[in-house]
């Protein structure tokens, strides 16, 4: 059985320790769903499709990664998909009681769906979506924390609004 996966998140913009993170999850699962959150509450810097076009170009080396935008409740988006887990990245021990929380209320939701942690390399455990937006507001140099696309639509971005 190829086991089918959702890898969530806003990704706002995809940073480096997320794709390490799907990379790892791509060897481990028969398929992983990126499912980017539509996430209007957070009101996100980069729109859905471009965020979706950022994932497709920055996830195209890994045959088994589908990249899909959503704006429903995660676990009818993982029903849909018929996947049977949630895979969520843990970076530093405070994002535990969040992710923790967050588990307990999806298998509530759906018991059928397990949710499963991964963390990241060393090397990217300090890295964040809201940090790499603040370096590159203020003309930091970003490459070391995102792939060329995200830094080139970041650069883009900011000189509009300068």
């Amino acid at each position: 059985m190829k086991t089918r996966v959702i890898f969530p998140g806003t990704f706002d913009p995809m940073t480096n320790g997320h794709r390490d993170l799907i990379e790892r999850a791509s060897r481990l699962f028969g398929t992983v769903i990126v499912g980017i959150a539509e996430n209007k509450r957070k009101s996100p810097f980069f729109s859905l499709s471009e965020r979706v076009s950022m994932a497709e170009t920055i996830l195209s080396h890994l045959d088994n990664v589908e990249v899909c935008g959503f704006g429903t409740l995660l676990m009818d988006f993982a029903k849909k998909n018929g996947a049977t887990a949630i895979i969520r990245g843990l970076r530093v021990v405070s994002d535990f009681e969040y992710e923790f929380q967050l588990a307990n209320m999806n298998r509530r939701l759906d018991a059928d769906i397990e949710t499963l942690f991964l963390t990241p390399a060393e090397q990217y455990s300090y890295i964040s979506s809201s940090l790499v937006r603040e370096i590159a507001s203020l003309g930091g140099d970003v490459s070391y924390f995102v792939h060329e696309t995200v830094s080139d639509a970041l650069k883009t971005r900011f000189k509009a609004h300068h």
